[in-house]
């Protein structure tokens, strides 16, 4: 037994005497391994051996912090904000910051659909109705109450005459609104007096999707954790090694719980922030202690002892967690170059999480594992499946040996098998239609859902999402001279239905009636407002036309647009105007750390592009099952509106990129480990593979499952990104990492490792490897 150590070393010693001497043509000249000399790779090791003489401090400050962050973040979810989904600094923006400071008015936060026994017109109704609005607007945070009874506009009356609506502006920012909103609909809906009242509008929709969200958070964390245990369990065989991911999981997520509350005190954090960041740190947090637990089990059984196999594990795989983290955070930090509060807030809790999760695993791990040292493989469920993992078999010949090896044989025919059906899978998002978030991204039956159901279907000329125009500089002794013209003007536009303004309604070119009490809200001394209704919705492509119309119409004083035709408009075109910045944040700093990190210039080009090409299966799927309605059994039932709201591409890329050259890293990083011992291209590639493909594939199915939990959300929204980034996680890891990673290295071949000299030289000097 003593000697057969010497004989593996012996060799070991051969294989790499034999690669040295291969003739230049077979092998490329290995580059030169500054791993063992690097200070970080000595700071790592460094700090693990610090972590572990301090333990017992360390466990002690740990649950310290933990416990503090519980407290803290426990009411994170009623300081999250339930809007900002388009442009902040856009005109329609604009237009909703002067219709609220400087007019109090602007859209109706509530709309109240009342439905009378009979004639909304009858005399008794009328009067409950009159009687009715008078005590909302008596409510305490209601600003302003109108309706059919009080305005006498028949656009607040159904088309068959029973119902009618009241309009409300509450008193407060976007948050108290919507707090309030939702106890106002509590308190109104239902049996009122002659009528049966419904709540709907913007701030009752958010409060039911506060609501909402977080009975889906607990949801998709009963989900989510059981099934991450099993996945750990298959993959590691021990339930002790399995618990220890999950361990710095919650510790992840507890202390993202707090991050969260603490950045809602500085800016707006959108309250899908809870649901995307929480899945994100816990499945990151596990990923990352999969990669370290893993290591030092592979350290264990090459026989070091525990301390040096908790080093070397920090000096290895935690290096390439630490870089495998910045490159996640890089691509969330894409999201900060637009200007939209929603992506904004993501980007910013998403950057915290995934550095919580890279931090929790190198600093609560080593001492975890030096303490529990050889009894990792304790309570060992699947023993069989222990003895297969990489390490404890020696590189033996599985399953991903024998897919890269056959790969390899044939890399033109399956590589571009792969390319061809991930393109084709891509096709229909050539397609996809954009809108903003409305009602229907709540659940099928929610009452706010099903009252603006029916705003929609009797209430066309409603106006409760009109477009809204300020000339905030036309003063009083212009209006009578410059306005009326203007007025006909805009009612003449294609589209428009009514104007109303100071002056009285216009149609068609002329007016229809004239100005009365409820006119006198459309102005101050120095300038006016007016409300457009449109004849089509203001999600719709007519909508946005009408729009953009509307401000071609030349205007006798400055005139701002808004409403939620125009701030889709202005979404759409912030984000176009803002993707090349985003996508040149992504390309160059991906470059520069890929190359920092392998001494190439070839594999970071490849990366880029396969990376990009994991993602064309979930763009497609999301416009065939979510804007075309397909196979929505798949993910359950939601509101079919043929739209996509028009930020989920973007988040979902810039997330789903950096889970993908997260996964890179780490095969890069066992690839060129081995490229640097032997020389060889191709035995490296299968190597990688090989040693990482069990891996990869269990923290892949860890990353979807967490993610893949929040398709079970009854918000569409939420289906929406939970559903696209677990088809892009398994993608990536098998489809690429499997087939297209190795095909593509082995027709490169040498060239993957190639570097212009002077970049080669500066790589020898900064670069940052695998320690």
């Amino acid at each position: 037994m003593a000697g057969k150590p010497d004989v593996r070393r012996k060799r070991s010693h051969e294989t790499r005497a034999r690669a040295q001497t291969r003739p230049p043509e077979a092998a490329p000249r290995p580059l030169p391994d500054h791993n063992a000399a690097t200070p970080s790779g000595r700071g790592l090791g460094a700090l693990a051996r610090r972590l572990v003489h301090r333990r017992t401090p360390v466990f002690l400050l740990i649950g310290l912090i933990s416990l503090v962050a519980a407290v803290f973040g426990a009411g994170a979810s009623g300081v999250l904000s339930s809007g900002g989904y388009t442009a902040s600094d856009s005109e329609s923006a604009r237009v909703e910051k002067l219709l609220d400071e400087r007019f109090h008015s602007g859209s109706p936060h509530m709309v109240l659909l009342a439905t009378g026994k009979g004639s909304a017109d009858g005399p008794q109704v009328a009067a409950s109705g009159a009687e009715f609005t008078r005590r909302v607007a008596g409510l305490d945070g209601v600003a302003r109450a109108d309706s059919y009874w009080t305005t006498k506009d028949p656009a607040l009356r159904a088309e068959d005459g029973r119902a009618a609506l009241v309009l409300v502006r509450l008193e407060g920012d976007a948050n108290e609104t919507t707090h309030r909103a939702g106890e106002l609909a509590a308190q109104l809906s239902g049996i009122q007096g002659d009528f049966t009242v419904e709540a709907t509008g913007l701030a009752v929709i958010n409060s039911q999707l506060e609501t909402q969200s977080n009975q889906d958070l607990t949801r998709a964390e009963l989900i989510g954790a059981p099934l991450t245990l099993v996945i750990l369990l298959l993959a590691f065989g021990s339930l002790v090694a399995a618990l220890l991911p999950v361990l710095v999981g919650v510790v992840s997520v507890v202390c993202t719980l707090a991050v969260l509350r603490l950045l809602a005190s500085f800016t707006d954090v959108s309250l899908f922030a809870m649901n995307v960041t929480t899945a994100l740190g816990f499945g990151l947090a596990v990923d990352y202690s999969l990669f370290l637990v893993t290591r030092y089990r592979e350290e264990l059984a090459q026989g070091r002892n525990v301390l040096d196999a908790v080093v070397r594990s920090m000096r290895t795989a935690g290096r390439t967690v630490l870089f495998s983290s910045l490159t996640v955070v890089i691509s969330l930090a894409a999201l900060l170059v637009f200007p939209i509060t929603f992506l904004r807030s993501l980007a910013y809790a998403g950057i915290a999480v995934v550095g919580l999760a890279a931090v929790s695993s190198l600093l609560v791990l080593p001492p975890v594992l030096y303490v529990i040292g050889h009894r990792i493989d304790r309570l060992d469920v699947f023993a069989g499946l222990r003895r297969k993992l990489p390490g404890a078999r020696g590189g033996g010949r599985g399953a991903w040996h024998w897919l890269a090896t056959r790969v390899m044989r044939r890399p033109v025919l399956a590589g571009t098998g792969v390319a061809v059906l991930l393109i084709a899978l891509a096709l229909p998002f050539g397609h996809a239609r954009f809108a903003l978030t409305d009602d229907r991204i709540l659940p099928k039956g929610a009452s706010a859902q099903t009252a603006a159901d029916a705003l929609r279907t009797d209430f066309a000329q409603a106006g409760t999402s009109p477009v809204t125009l300020v000339l905030p500089d036309l003063p009083l002794t212009d209006r009578a001279a410059q306005l009326p013209s203007y007025l006909a003007e805009l009612s003449r536009v294609e589209g428009t239905a009514r104007v109303d303004g100071p002056l009285g309604s216009w149609a068609q070119g002329r007016r229809v009636a004239p100005p009365g009490p409820p006119s006198a809200v459309f102005g101050d001394a120095r300038g006016v407002w007016l409300n457009i209704t449109a004849q089509a919705g203001p999600n719709s492509p007519a909508g946005e036309r009408h729009a953009q119309r509307i401000r071609a119409v030349p205007a006798p004083a400055p005139a701002l647009v808004g409403g939620q035709a125009a701030a889709l408009v202005d979404t759409k075109d912030a984000l176009g105007d803002r993707i090349p910045y985003a996508g040149a944040v992504i390309v160059l700093s991906m470059l520069v750390l890929l190359f920092l990190f392998t001494g190439s210039v070839v594999v970071p080009l490849q990366a880029l592009v396969l990376n990009t090409l994991s993602l064309t299966a979930s763009f497609g799927a999301m416009v065939y099952v979510f804007q075309d309605g397909h196979l929505k059994w798949l993910v359950g039932d939601f509101a079919h509106t043929g739209q996509l709201e028009v930020t989920v591409p973007v988040l979902m890329f810039c997330v789903a990129f950096g889970l993908s050259m997260d996964y890179t890293v780490f095969l890069l990083s066992r690839i060129r480990e081995e490229y640097l011992a032997t020389g060889d291209n191709s035995r490296a590639v299968v190597f990688g593979i090989d040693h990482t493909g069990r891996l990869i594939t269990a923290a892949a199915l860890v990353v979807a499952t967490v993610l893949g939990a929040l398709a079970t959300s009854q918000l569409s929204l939420l289906k929406l990104l939970g559903a696209g980034l677990a088809l892009a996680v398994l993608v990536d890891a098998t489809l690429v990492r499997g087939i297209l990673v190795p095909a593509v290295m082995k027709l490169c071949g040498r060239a993957n490792w190639w570097a212009p000299q002077p970049l080669r030289r500066l790589h020898g000097k900064v670069g940052l490897r695998d320690g």
